[in-house]
């Protein structure tokens, strides 16, 4: 089916179907520097191989969510080319470091089916691997998304909806850092004296800064996950759509929210896990990102003495500021609310 360009529509998944994706991607240097360029990361652990080196790294791993878009690019021409919108997240864990060097492929399987009542489109849940050269699984996540049907008339298969936690335990953590050398670990240098420790469960953190989304800039990311969901750059097409515009991919805004987060959260230098993510409004260009994060548990790592690890939901906003921390009443968000990102991230203790 995708040779023929059409990808696939919600009829032709079938449960239990594993497809492996094209295209393999080497990542270099050169791909680190333009997410850099794009969205201004400052964690000292992926900025600088000096820092990184004296914590026990070989060299600064790539960014967490740099990893997550590309292997997340690999599957779009086969799930989600024809998608109506990316739904969630759950269970994502990042099992292993990744270098400047490393080559990634992805395979997904479908584990859970339900159509819509409307029967024009239907709710698909795969789970998704990326792996290395060397065939060690370095990410592992499942999303669900919503994809159009090719024929309305066309059977569906019997709903089924896969169980999944509601976050990933603190015993899964941790596999994608070396031991530390706490010693050597310069909170100046990275930005903040605050460590495990130092972070309270309830606490809430204004991120304070605002990042204005440019339409060429959200292009240019997404294709550099070569992720060639048409909603993001056919304006021809978008301009007859539900919004009369292109789409922002809602993985730009999870990388907002997250560079955005260095102010108060600088230590946080890797996110070990995705516990569950909801794009709760879309972003558009023009429109400005700010971000606010609470503090949901603070938990030891068995085994680990250098690292802890925090539970954080993060939100995101556009056109808002968080020093008033919006958020939802009940069941409605706040207006202003696009992201509702809950995810495990490792500190020093």
């Amino acid at each position: 089916m995708s040779e023929k360009g059409s990808s696939h529509f919600f009829e032709d998944f079938r449960l239990g179907q594993v497809i492996k994706h094209a295209t393999p991607r080497t990542l270099t240097t050169g791909d680190v520097a333009l997410y850099n360029g794009l969205f201004g990361a400052r964690f000292a652990v992926q900025s600088a191989d000096t820092f990184a080196k004296k914590i026990g790294y070989p060299r600064a791993p790539i960014d967490d969510l740099l990893v997550f878009h590309i292997v997340f690019g690999k599957t779009v021409p086969d799930i989600s080319l024809n998608a109506i919108a990316n739904l969630g997240y759950a269970d994502c864990r990042f099992l292993a470091p990744v270098y400047p060097g490393d080559t990634l492929s992805a395979v997904s399987e479908v584990i859970g089916l339900r159509e819509n009542s409307n029967r024009q489109s239907g709710v698909v849940y795969v789970r998704s691997k990326g792996f290395n050269q060397k065939g060690m699984a370095v990410l592992d996540y499942v999303r669900w998304v919503m994809v159009r049907k090719r024929d309305e008339a066309a059977a569906a298969p019997s709903p089924s909806v896969p169980k999944l936690p509601d976050k990933v335990e603190p015993a899964a953590l941790g596999r994608a850092v070396p031991k530390l050398k706490s010693k050597a670990y310069d909170y100046s240098l990275a930005g903040s004296a605050r460590r495990y420790a130092d972070y309270k469960p309830g606490e809430k953190i204004d991120h304070r800064d605002g990042m204005t989304v440019e339409e060429a800039e959200h292009q240019i990311a997404t294709r550099l996950y070569q992720n060639t969901a048409r909603v993001h750059f056919n304006q021809f097409t978008e301009s007859k759509g539900r919004f009369g515009r292109r789409l922002i991919y809602g993985g730009h805004v999870i990388s907002l929210a997250r560079v955005l987060s260095f102010n108060g959260l600088a230590n946080a230098f890797h996110v070990a896990a995705i516990n569950g993510g909801r794009h709760v409004a879309p972003l558009f260009a023009g429109c400005t990102v700010f971000a606010w994060s609470e503090v949901l548990e603070r938990q030891e790592i068995r085994g680990r003495k250098d690292i802890g690890a925090l539970r954080l939901r993060t939100i995101a906003t556009k056109d808002r500021p968080c020093a008033d921390f919006p958020d939802r009443q009940r069941e409605e968000y706040d207006p202003a609310v696009i992201l509702d990102l809950d995810y495990w991230a490792l500190v020093p203790r």
